[in-house]
């Protein structure tokens, strides 16, 4: 019972997390650099806790014939937090990049 209410809760928890790092990722404008930085990875390593905590929920609700063969990285929000971080990767290296060299990232 605990579990079929907690695992909506927390995967809930898990987007808005995720969206938490894409919004300091891509949305807040800021001049210091390194302060953008160190602040999306607090975010990251926050939204990777809670996706962390959310995955064991929906691990530990698996039904009793599959309990010894789930895996953490099955669950859902272990998958949608390896996807978005990776999706979210590659504008920001390629924005970070551009930064460093001083080219501009858009026309």
């Amino acid at each position: 019972m605990f579990a079929e209410v907690a695992k909506p809760v927390t995967l809930t928890f898990c987007i808005l997390s995720l969206y938490a790092v894409f919004s300091a990722a891509f949305l807040a404008v800021s001049v210091d650099m390194h302060g953008k930085i160190c602040e999306c990875l607090i975010r990251l390593a926050l939204a990777a806790a809670i996706s962390l905590i959310s995955g064991l929920i929906f691990r530990d609700a698996v039904q009793e014939p599959h309990v010894g063969s789930a895996r953490l990285t099955a669950t859902l929000p272990i998958q949608l937090f390896c996807w978005a971080s990776g999706v979210m990767s590659f504008p920001g290296t390629w924005k970070g990049t551009a930064f460093s060299t001083g080219i501009p990232a858009s026309k």
